[in-house]
């Protein structure tokens, strides 16, 4: 890492392998990822805020580990549903839901809607035993496109088009012109200039 401070070492708090093979690409070799342990129960994600449900995340990960823990939370700001679903964004479909599930429902709800206009955002956070904490915030704009394209990606990447992106959803671009632009690779960049300060 810059500035010459030695190797983080964080667990992962979050047991989605999409989401982890994320941030691990993210983190490149500026941090030492260790897997969020099988035993750790899932946390429930009852907060009101993005930043809020990482820091129960991150929390809890320090609570059962002793270590540092890298948390993060996302969601998805629909212009025309006043910024919903938010925070619920993983659950839009309701509870147990899939990604495929959650695509369908928000094409379905914006059906005729002319303001399709759109942004995601993730709240990255690390946090110490100690109860210090870094926390960051990415933000992508773009709009929902009227039907999936691509194949690439998880979540709701085939029907959100970043603005930047030339018509391109996440799922029809690389892993890499994705992690450029997108909300968590802003969140992610974004942490690591704020550890490098510490």
């Amino acid at each position: 890492m810059s500035g010459g401070i030695e190797r983080l070492t964080v667990v992962c708090a979050s047991a989605n392998p999409d989401k982890v093979a994320e941030i691990q690409a993210l983190l490149v070799d500026a941090v030492e990822l260790l897997p969020r342990p099988g035993e750790v129960p899932d946390v429930i994600e009852d907060a009101d805020t993005l930043l809020g449900n990482a820091r129960l995340k991150a929390a809890a990960i320090v609570a059962a580990t002793g270590l540092p823990a890298v948390a993060d939370d996302t969601g998805l700001e629909v212009d025309a549903f006043d910024g919903a679903p938010g925070v619920y964004t993983a659950r839009y479909a309701g509870e147990g839901c899939s990604y495929a599930d959650n695509r369908r429902k928000m094409l379905a709800e914006l059906d005729g809607v002319d303001d399709r206009g759109a942004a995601f955002k993730t709240v990255a956070i690390v946090m110490w035993p100690d109860g210090s904490e870094v926390a960051v915030e990415g933000v992508c704009r773009g709009s929902i496109t009227t039907e999936e394209r691509g194949d690439a990606g998880f979540g709701y990447d085939a029907i959100f088009a970043p603005v930047e992106a030339g018509g391109r959803t996440f799922a029809e671009m690389s892993a890499d012109d994705k992690h450029a632009i997108s909300h968590r690779g802003r969140a992610f960049r974004a942490l690591l200039s704020e550890l490098a300060t510490r």
